[in-house]
């Protein structure tokens, strides 16, 4: 009996932190759920005690950075999937700004099929807005759309769209089928050779400065665009307490507007860039303690609708070397559930449920994958799913993650919870906390304790 069609019994397992139930998956779907003990062994499973952990629909990325192709130098999208099963995610958006260019039909559906080759994830691809994304005409945004891929997020991402015109277009454009422009908020004439946030910090270490207002004059433009069009926009990695409020206002007046916020942004500040180390360099940048106080309570509100990863995982050169030189970018994909326990779960501030809607349901809407990610812990709904201990401490390791890159900036950080298994229409991708072997093989025999 292969892994893909032997079923799993989980034992004593605590729905979105609920009470103990005995959740049974088999044939790709939840096939059983009844209270712990109840629920006899199917001939041929495989059995997971989960006694003590939390069960959760499995998470879902809106936006990771796989790199393949051009630049598998610093991650595949077999390595970048093998990553998110292993952080308990089951389906991965990716970003548009590889080599060539997601911006074309046949570009996207190389990812989507590289992503079904993998096994690990579903990978849904996103579109470039702009043909290359040089920000000066639309991409074929409904070729895109109608490809085996079936796009419906399109970003710019690491660039944004700048132009007023070009982004009214965007926006009218994908309502022809459900789609949402994903905006990377930054107005590049106020961040032209731009390193960090700009504050008392930069000020100090004569790093050049990235006003928040770069952020948030953006989002609000779009926004106003959003409103008179009527379309959907996400705002990405928003990352300062006036973008906040301004989310906030649109949602007060009912606009089709949601925003994310990283893992990076709920706990790092700026005063880390003092060491000049290029690993706490992103875009936008680690912001000030009171944006990390604002875009917490965002995120416990429901002002900012999701957490994502914004992985942007690099080669060991472009990270190692002096500040100026060195690329934007973390990893995030094997931590991001870590930081949001510790951030908003210990705190008080996001219930177990909480954290289902905002690293699962949420995204999986804004995608447009809530027919197959995100759904409710139930029978009859697709088994894809993420078991976690929460009770674990570890240690983050870079050299040990699944990720080809090591720009971690929780490298050497304590971290709580551990995801212990990860399922994909049931089949196991990750189980005792490790990886297994690609779609197609054999789910290791036996039970895990």
């Amino acid at each position: 009996m292969t892994a893909q069609n032997r079923p799993v019994l989980l034992t004593a397992a605590r729905i979105l932190g609920g009470e103990p139930q005995d959740v049974l998956l088999a044939d790709g779907v939840i096939a059983k759920v009844a209270p712990a003990g109840s629920l006899e062994v199917p001939e041929g499973a495989l059995v997971i005690d989960a006694t003590d952990k939390v069960l959760l629909p499995g998470l879902v990325d809106l936006h990771t950075h796989l790199r393949e192709p051009g630049r598998e130098d610093a991650e595949t999208v077999l390595t970048g999937t093998r990553a998110a099963a292993l952080g308990g995610f089951t389906a991965v958006h990716a970003m548009a700004n590889t080599t060539p260019v997601a911006d074309t039909a046949g570009v996207v559906e190389q990812v989507w099929r590289l992503g079904n080759d993998a096994g690990w994830v579903d990978v849904f691809p996103v579109g470039a807005v702009s043909v290359g994304l040089a920000g000066e005409q639309l991409a074929e945004l409904g070729a895109m759309a109608s490809s085996a891929a079936r796009v419906r997020v399109f970003s710019d991402d690491g660039k944004c769209v700048h132009d007023p015109v070009l982004m009214r277009r965007a926006l009218e454009y994908v309502k022809a089928f459900d789609g949402v422009i994903a905006q990377h908020s930054q107005e590049p004439r106020l961040t032209d050779g731009s390193q960090m946030h700009e504050g008392v910090v930069s000020a100090e270490i004569g790093l050049r400065g990235w006003p928040a207002v770069a952020e948030e004059a953006i989002i609000a433009r779009d926004v106003l665009l959003a409103e008179h069009v009527g379309s959907r926009l996400h705002v990405c990695h928003l990352s300062t307490a006036g973008s906040v409020e301004i989310v906030r206002w649109a949602k007060s007046r009912g606009l089709p507007v949601t925003a994310e916020v990283t893992p990076h942004h709920l706990v790092l500040t700026d005063e880390l860039a003092r060491g000049y180390d290029p690993v706490f360099k992103v875009n936008p940048p680690l912001r000030t303690a009171e944006d990390v106080e604002a875009v917490r309570a965002g995120l416990a509100d429901g002002t900012i609708d999701i957490v994502a990863t914004d992985h942007a995982p690099h080669p060991v050169e472009d990270k190692d070397c002096e500040w100026d030189a060195a690329a934007f970018g973390m990893t995030g994909l094997e931590t991001a559930l870590a930081v949001v326990q510790e951030t908003m779960v210990e705190t008080g501030r996001l219930t177990w449920e909480d954290v289902a809607r905002v690293l699962s349901t949420n995204p999986a809407r804004i995608g447009r994958v809530d027919d197959r990610h995100g759904r409710p812990v139930a029978e009859g709904e697709p088994a894809n799913l993420t078991l976690v201990d929460p009770t674990v401490r570890r240690t983050v390791d870079p050299a040990l993650q699944g990720t080809m890159s090591r720009n971690s900036p929780f490298a050497g950080r304590e971290l709580p919870g551990q995801v212990v298994a990860t399922f994909l229409r049931g089949r196991p991708t990750v189980l005792d906390g490790e990886a297994l072997a690609p779609a197609g093989e054999p789910a290791p025999q036996g039970t895990i304790a």
